[in-house]
Parts: structure tokens; sequence; C-alpha cells
């Protein structure tokens, strides 16, 4: 292990269980192995056991809980970086949440930042205030680092913002153990049905609700099941159309569980309904355990992962008839598409995990 001059910050206010967190695990413990002087700068305390014990924590001084609004959590943790970085100027951060005024402290303060955007511009690329902000401040970061190329291109051509592309690390051996360990328990306990799966934040951006709209069009035309799961703000507008169209029979919503992946492996399609995205993990994992998977054509990341289709089946974003039409034709003809499957499977390569990982250390070591 080297002993690195400069403190290493990475940046992450709130850690919870999605894609961007599982990223930050292994990218901080597969430095903790490489050197000392590693912080991990965030509220979620609670977090800390599934990190490498070598790896410190800065966080606020004062208890958060859960119920405290996220955006008061990324504020409190400025200020504590903030702090920090006053006293310790011989220090680098790496930063994953709240990027635009992590940067914004960092060049205040003279300190080099690197930043991890996570999902594609495109959500509110027509909101001007917001895109030239974000080009303004953006621009003065050390380095950008994005997870798909078609993100990279996205960046410059719209915002005139170089970025390096490296993929998400891809943890294969995790996904396929905790997939075994579901065996013995059946989540989908009808026989001769379809079997859909949904995992993500209950958001705007997910539009799980076009899903739900898919499902109510297809339940005299099917025999299907459908298990979305997730968090968020939208939990209770997702319910209310389950009641309402009287959907509970072949509709579970399960939420925050701690191994999704036992679900998955049961299940014969998942189905990502995103607006936008950056390179979704989960598209990923369900490729890993050889799911089919329909997806928006949504940038960015599915088209890149899906090989433009040759490794599944696109609809359009927020078209519950289109997916409806998707989910009809997977149904009528899974052997012949079963072919994508393994298209999407073999072109799990470029996302390895080791060489991912290494990529992340050597842009990161320029800056120690």
């Amino acid at each position: 292990m080297s002993k690195n001059k400069k403190n290493l910050i990475f940046f992450m206010p709130f850690i919870d269980r999605g894609g961007v967190e599982k990223n930050l695990l292994l990218i901080v413990n597969y430095f903790s192995k490489k050197m000392s002087n590693i912080k991990v700068c965030t509220s979620s305390l609670d977090k800390r056991k599934i990190f490498n014990k070598n790896i410190k924590f800065l966080s606020p001084t004062i208890d958060i809980t859960e119920r405290i609004n996220i955006r008061i959590k990324y504020f409190l943790c400025l200020y504590t970086l903030f702090k920090f970085l006053c006293i310790n100027k011989n220090t680098v951060v790496f930063t994953f949440q709240a990027n635009i005024y992590c940067v914004l402290i960092c060049k205040i303060l003279n300190i080099k930042v690197i930043v991890r955007s996570n999902s594609s511009p495109s959500g509110w690329k027509h909101n001007f205030l917001k895109k030239f902000v974000y080009k303004l401040i953006m621009s003065k970061a050390d380095k950008i680092i994005v997870n798909s190329f078609e993100f990279k291109n996205q960046m410059q051509k719209e915002l005139n913002l170089r970025t390096k592309c490296i993929y998400n690390p891809l943890d294969i051996s995790i996904i396929k153990s905790k997939s075994n360990k579901g065996k013995n328990e059946l989540f989908f306990k009808e026989k001769n049905l379809l079997k859909l799966v949904n995992i993500g934040r209950f958001t705007d951006q997910k539009d799980q609700i076009t899903i739900l709209k898919a499902i109510n069009n297809l339940k005299k035309k099917l025999k299907l099941k459908l298990i979305i799961i997730g968090y968020g703000e939208k939990k209770y507008e997702l319910f209310e159309y389950i009641k309402k169209n009287n959907l509970s029979k072949i509709v579970r919503i399960k939420d925050r569980i701690s191994n999704p992946y036992k679900i998955l492996y049961q299940s014969d399609v998942f189905i990502l309904s995103s607006k936008f995205e950056g390179l979704p993990n989960v598209l990923l994992e369900a490729a890993v355990l050889k799911k089919f998977i329909i997806s928006t054509k949504c940038p960015t990341g599915p088209k890149e992962i899906l090989l433009n289709g040759k490794g599944g089946l696109f609809f359009k974003i927020g078209n519950y008839k289109d997916l409806s039409n998707k989910i009809i034709f997977y149904n009528n003809n899974k052997k012949k598409l079963k072919e994508r499957t393994l298209v999407t499977f073999k072109n799990l390569r470029k996302y390895d995990l080791d060489n991912n990982l290494k990529k992340y250390y050597y842009e990161v070591i320029k800056f120690l």
C-alpha cells in the first residue's frame, strides 16, 4: 500500500442502495487496498460496515436521522467538507453527489476536484438557467468522469465539456452469488405466466407508472405478474394506481429489499422505463442473470448496453401502448428472442470489474 502525500476524500452525502452507491463502494474499497489517507464524507454512518475497515469517515457532528430531508443532508455534508478543506489544503476531492456545489467549494478553496457524473443532463435540457450554471461550474472541475460513451458525446455536444469515459465496474460474482440465495423461495408462485420485474427508485425519472399502465392494458390479454422493487416519493401514486385499476393480484411492490437479485433471477423479463439515465447498473445486472430486457431508448446507456436493440427490445419513453406491444411480441417470440439475451451477456466484457477499477485508479492517482 502506497503512502500518498495528499488526502483523498470521496464525497457522497447520502448512501443508499442504488447503482451510484454500488459503484462508490467498489471504487472506494479498491482504492483503500492501494493507498492510505482515504476518507468518505457522508451522513450515512450506518453504512460504514460495508466499507473496508481502514477507511475513515468525515461526517456532520450533529446526529442525522433518516427522516431529515436529503437536501439538508447535502448541505450539512458540504459544510463539513468545507471546514475540513479550510484546514487540510493538501487534499483531492472525488465527488459522486451534489457535484455542482462540491466543485464550487473546491474551486473557492483552490482544491483539486474530480467529478463522477452519474446521469445524463437530458433530464433538464430545457431548463436553460440550470444548463448555464451547470456548464459554468463543471467546466472548473479538474476531471469529469462519465460512465458511457453516449453520455460523453452528449456532454461534449450539448455543454462543450470534455470528459473521460470509464464504464461501471461490474461485480458479476456477487450478483450471481446473491441470486442463488433465493432458490428455495418462490416469488412467482403461479405457473405458466409471464414474470416481469422492475427495480429502481420511485421517481418521475424512473417512470414506473408507464409500466403499470401497460400491465393494466394487458391484464385481460396475457397471464402475467409484475414485481416492482424500490422506494421513493412516487410510491403512493403507484399504490393508488394499482388499487384504482384492480391490479393488486398481478402487481406487487417490494420496498427496499437488501437482495433484489433473487427475485430478478426468477423473472423472465426486466423492464426499464426511465426517461434518462447515465449507465443504468440494473440493466447490467439483469444481463448478468441472462434476463430478457425491454427498455426505453432513453439517453444515456440503454442503447450502449443493448447494442442498439441487438440485445433486447426498445419502447418509446412514456408510451405504455408501445411497451404493451413489446411485451406481447416477446411473449409470442420467446425462442427467437433468446439469442438477444446472449448477445447482451457477451457484451458485458467491457464492464469488467478489475479493468474498470484500474482505470479509475490511474485517473485519480495523477492528482495525488
